[in-house]
C-alpha cells in the first residue's frame, strides 16, 4: 500500500510553511514510519535545506521524534491529539466495550472503520495471539473498493464519492478484488439491502472480512464494524454477534 510521495508540492497550500509541514507529516505510512532527512525531502518534494529546518522545529514541538539510529518517526504529541478528534475519539469511546463484546464472541480481529476522504480509516482494532495476520493496521487506511469496512462506507456515503472512486480507477490487489463498476454497483446494491457484505481474498489472498454499518440517531452511517478471519472460514456463524455489536454503537450514538 506504500508508494512514493507526489514529487513536489503542487499547491499554494502546500508551498506555505504549515503545508510543507504536513506533507512531511504525512510522508510516513505504515511500511515506512522511519524516514531519514533524505527520504523526506524525496518523498514529499520538500527541498532538502527546507526540510532540514522543518523537521527539527517539528521535534522541538514534539510532532516528531529522533530514534537511536538518528532516523524521525511520529511523535507522541501528534499520537495525543489526533485522540482528541471527535470522529475517533468519541465514536471510539462508545464504540470500544462493543467491540471487546464482539472480539470475545468470536476471538478474531474485529475492526472499526471510518470514512477519511476516498479512504477507509482504521481507527480501532483488537487481535488475539491466533488472530489471522492482517495487511493494514489501527491508524492504517485502505482503499474503499477493497475492503469490507470500506465498501459498507462508501455504500452510503452517495453517488459523487462513488463517482470519485471509480474515476480514481479500481486497483487490484488479488484476482478476487473488485475492479469493475458493474461489479462494485451490485455490490453496494446488496449492501444497503442486507446491511452486510462479505469480501473473500478481495484484498489479501489469505483472510475474509465481513461488515456492517454503525449509524446516528438520525440513520447516518458514521462507522462499519469488521471481523477478518481466514479466507477459507465460513462467516455465517459470525453475522449475527458483527450486526449486534453495531446496533449497540448505533444505540450508544444515539444517547
Amino acid at each position: 500500500m506504500s508508494a512514493e510521495r507526489r514529487a513536489a508540492p503542487d499547491s499554494a497550500a502546500d508551498r506555505s510553511v504549515l503545508g510543507r509541514a504536513f506533507l512531511l507529516l504525512a510522508a510516513f505510512d505504515s511500511d515506512r514510519p522511519e524516514l531519514s532527512l533524505s527520504d523526506l525531502s524525496r518523498r514529499t518534494g520538500v527541498p532538502l535545506p527546507t526540510a532540514h529546518r522543518l523537521c527539527h522545529q517539528l521535534v522541538d514541538l514534539g510532532a516528531l521524534e529522533r530514534n537511536a539510529s538518528g532516523q524521525f518517526q511520529i511523535g507522541a504529541r501528534l499520537w495525543e491529539l489526533g485522540a482528541l478528534a471527535p470522529r475517533a475519539h468519541g465514536l471510539r469511546a462508545v464504540a470500544l466495550p462493543y467491540l471487546e463484546d464482539l472480539y470475545e464472541a468470536t476471538h478474531q480481529n474485529v475492526q472499526l472503520v471510518v470514512l477519511d476522504g476516498a479512504e477507509a480509516l482504521y481507527v480501532e482494532r483488537l487481535s488475539g495471539h491466533n488472530s489471522i495476520q492482517l495487511v493494514g493496521r489501527a491508524g492504517g487506511r485502505l482503499p474503499l473498493h477493497a475492503s469490507s469496512g470500506g465498501l459498507v462506507l462508501l455504500a452510503h456515503a452517495g453517488p459523487a464519492l462513488l463517482d470519485r472512486v471509480l474515476a480514481d480507477g479500481l486497483e487490484r490487489f488479488t484476482s478476487d478484488t473488485i475492479v469493475t463498476e458493474h461489479r462494485l454497483r451490485a455490490t453496494l446494491t446488496d449492501i444497503r439491502r442486507t446491511g452486510v457484505v462479505t469480501c473473500r481474498r478481495h484484498v489479501d489472498p489469505h483472510s475474509l472480512a465481513i461488515a456492517s454499518p454503525v449509524r446516528r440517531g438520525t440513520g447516518e452511517v458514521v462507522a462499519a464494524v469488521s471481523v477478518v478471519v481466514d479466507a477459507d472460514d465460513d462467516p455465517a456463524t459470525l453475522i449475527p454477534a458483527l450486526q449486534t455489536a453495531c446496533r449497540g454503537i448505533s444505540r450508544g450514538l444515539a444517547l
